[in-house]
Formats: structure tokens, C-alpha cells, sequence
């Protein structure tokens, strides 16, 4: 049994294409803050999160001392493809938030659905990261299993 006590999750990296771009969007559209922005000379160590919540999110550019040429190049395409993970988020009004995005122009992947958990849509940033912006709806997880069961999920 290990005997590691991890406290929290502190920062999750993000790729992305464009630093710039990427503070715009996640500043711009979804209400981050910046948290880091510092050169560290081999990397931009650039930083966003959600106001009053404690992780933050790196917004790690693709092809930095991580990577050679040839990955770069491979982890480039993936990012495009959207196939490297996403985000998810939680607001308290997800039709007013999808109104929002939606105006600023922001690339929608699926429109607001009702889920046995609560209603949520999925949008993309500029790069391809998918990111889904949920509202739960109070529900358990035994909750949310037995109405997908009674689906015939």
C-alpha cells in the first residue's frame, strides 16, 4: 500500500498551437484567469484557471523542449484531431453559457442535451481540444446509472 498523500490536482496541461490564441480564448470566452504567464527562456510558462478554484490549466505549446521535430509534428496533428483527451467544466446556467459561446463565434461539436446527470454540450477551442460544459443536475451516481439502465443504455 502506498503511503503518498496527494492533496490536490494542481495543474493539468493543455496543447495547444498558439500561446496567444489560447490565453484569448480561454481569458476571452470562458472567463479563466491568468495565473502564470513567465518566460522561462526555453518555454513560455503560461498558466489559466477558473476564478476561486485552485487547479490551473498549462497552456503547453506543442513542439516546446518536451518534444523533437518529428513528434512535434505528430503531436500537432493529433491535437487538430481533437484525439488527446479534453476538458470538462461546469457552469450554472449551461444555456446561457452555450448562448454566449455561440455568439463569440466559439466552434460547437453538439448542442445542449439532457443527460441522466444534468444538461451539457461540447464545444472545441481553436486547436481541436474537445471540451464539454456540463450543468449537473444533483443527481448520484447510482442515480445516473439506474436512468441509464432504464434507457436501455
Amino acid at each position: 500500500m502506498t503511503t503518498h498523500h496527494i492533496t490536490s490536482l494542481h495543474i493539468r496541461s493543455v496543447p495547444v498551437l498558439d500561446q496567444d490564441e489560447a490565453l484569448d480564448f480561454y481569458t476571452s470566452n470562458l472567463g479563466f484567469e491568468v495565473r502564470d504567464d513567465i518566460d522561462l527562456g526555453f518555454m513560455r510558462w503560461l498558466t489559466v484557471g477558473v476564478p476561486g478554484q485552485d487547479t490551473s490549466l498549462l497552456l503547453e505549446l506543442v513542439g516546446g523542449p518536451q518534444h523533437d521535430d518529428a513528434t512535434a509534428a505528430q503531436v500537432r496533428e493529433l491535437v487538430t484531431k481533437g484525439a488527446l483527451g479534453g476538458l470538462f467544466l461546469q457552469t450554472s446556467d449551461v444555456h446561457a453559457t452555450y448562448a454566449a459561446l455561440v455568439e463569440a463565434g466559439v466552434e460547437v461539436t453538439q448542442e445542449p442535451v439532457e443527460q441522466p446527470y444534468g444538461t451539457d454540450f461540447g464545444i472545441r477551442d481553436p486547436f481541436g481540444n474537445h471540451i464539454r460544459i456540463s450543468q449537473p443536475n444533483g443527481a448520484s451516481p447510482q442515480d445516473v446509472q439506474e436512468r441509464y439502465e432504464s434507457a436501455g443504455a
